[in-house]
């Protein structure tokens, strides 16, 4: 209970000081942001949408785990996106691998939005090709053995050479729609773990698949096979550019999410979700 009631009041400070500067912006001066008035003040859905995610982001307790606010903010729009556009048949499950970190360090998040809660985090590598300790090089192209980035959604699994496995499939052009085709698939290995990390080793690599520990494959397959959107992330401005999913215009379904959540908001701003069933994010 004082876990929560923290999360709230970190969270009504960081909704107060967003509406004392969006408050002064007008249709003017933001045209391309939505506003909505409540109390005789006018609050952008920016604004109502950056709470609402950083609601979220503290209440998973993700900066302590490494995971930074902004690449967060990225897979859970993306996710909404793909959400709204149906091409998700496994609801409520994000996995993101930040391949901005070190293989040495947790960077995959196994993520249960519904109940905002990190099912998973752990090691996952990258691709041979992609770089040693850090991944800097990524790939779409057939024996490239390199990482893949953006957006996929979990598929079906399998026994293989590897194991227990689980095929991906790729949701963007020229990025990774090729990851079926080249067999990039989540799989267990044992040069993934935590002795590894313990010594300051860098992780084993792969083929371009994002491999897990053994211990724990067969939990996290299971987890989010069937359909659920995944995320491979890392910095790259060619890729922030063309992405169409990053750059989508869409409206993002909050009233829904809220409604599985367990985050109580103010009445301050519970009146502005009363208002609209949908806000649209630019």
């Amino acid at each position: 209970m004082k876990k929560l009631l923290l999360v709230g009041a970190v969270c009504i400070t960081v909704f107060t000081s967003m509406i004392a500067a969006k408050g002064k912006e007008t249709a003017t001066t933001k045209s391309n942001s939505n506003t909505v008035n409540t109390a005789n003040k006018s609050v952008s859905t920016e604004a109502v949408v950056n709470y609402w995610v950083d609601s979220l982001y503290a209440q998973m307790q993700l900066e302590k785990m490494g995971l930074p606010r902004s690449v967060f903010f990225e897979a859970y729009k993306g996710y909404e996106y793909l959400l709204s556009a149906g091409k998700l048949q496994k609801q409520g499950f994000l996995t993101i691998c930040d391949y901005s970190q070190p293989s040495n360090r947790k960077r995959l998040y196994v993520l249960d939005l519904d109940k905002a809660k990190v099912l998973f985090n752990t090691y996952v590598s990258h691709g041979r090709n992609s770089g040693d300790d850090y991944a800097t090089s990524f790939s779409n192209r057939n024996n490239s053995h390199k990482t893949s980035l953006g957006f996929m959604c979990t598929a079906e699994t399998y026994n293989g050479d590897n194991g227990y496995s689980l095929r991906l499939d790729g949701l963007e052009n020229g990025f990774n729609d090729n990851v079926r085709t080249r067999a990039i698939v989540m799989h267990g290995s044992n040069y993934v773990n935590g002795q590894r990390a313990s010594k300051g080793t860098m992780m084993g690599r792969s083929y371009g698949c994002p491999a897990v520990p053994d211990r724990e494959v067969k939990s996290i397959i299971n987890a989010i096979k069937g359909g659920s959107c995944f995320y491979s992330y890392y910095p790259d401005k060619v890729y922030a550019a063309a992405s169409k999913i990053l750059n989508a215009d869409f409206v993002w379904p909050l009233t829904q999410t809220l409604q599985l959540a367990s985050i109580k908001l103010p009445d301050s701003l519970a009146k502005i979700y009363a208002q609209s069933e949908a806000l649209s994010l630019n």
